[in-house]
């Protein structure tokens, strides 16, 4: 049987797990930003002394286009750090509830059964209809939690073509400039 103790302290454990899963992702998301914002930095110095070495006009173009692709494959490469942030973030908290879920569960399970095995006698018909009812409603929550996988990666392969489309146009129209 459940005690309320256990129920609580299985509330608090995973309310910690969701703070700190939460916190590294946060960190991880500073951390990438912190990066970037460095990075940027020193390229914005590096293009400016670059653009300001420029001789002439036609110089000028060249470095401009010249600066054009290592930007846009470093947004691109953020945005994909992003992504496996989330991505991973996302993996994490999905295994955790769907631990708990388990658990919860298999708990229920095994009350029902010691409420349906206490049952009266003539009550095979109710006893047999819950019992349907748990196992249709399991069957339909494991059906959703393999439709929300099924849409998080497509989503997730949606993104990356995307990304790959961009990058692969960009270089095209750089190389064609």
């Amino acid at each position: 049987m459940i005690k309320p103790e256990e129920f609580a302290k299985t509330g608090v454990d995973f309310t910690f797990f969701f703070a700190n899963t939460a916190f590294d992702a946060f960190e991880s998301l500073i951390l990438l930003n912190m990066a970037t914002a460095r990075s940027a930095f020193e390229l914005s110095l590096s293009n400016l002394n670059a653009i300001l070495g420029a001789k002439d006009l036609n110089a000028l173009v060249a470095v401009q286009k010249e600066l054009a692709g290592p930007s846009l494959e470093k947004s691109i490469d953020y945005s994909r750090k992003v992504i496996d942030i989330a991505a991973d973030t996302k993996g994490k908290l999905a295994k955790e509830v769907e631990a708990k879920v388990a658990t919860a569960n298999a708990q229920v399970s095994q009350i029902v059964e010691k409420a349906l095995a206490a049952a009266p006698a003539g009550s095979e018909a109710a006893v047999a209809a819950v019992k349907s009812a748990i196992k249709t409603a399991g069957d339909t929550l494991e059906g959703i939690n393999k439709a929300a996988k099924q849409v998080a990666q497509v989503a997730e392969a949606s993104v990356s073509a995307a990304t790959e489309a961009t990058l692969k146009a960009a270089t095209a129209a750089q190389k064609a400039a």
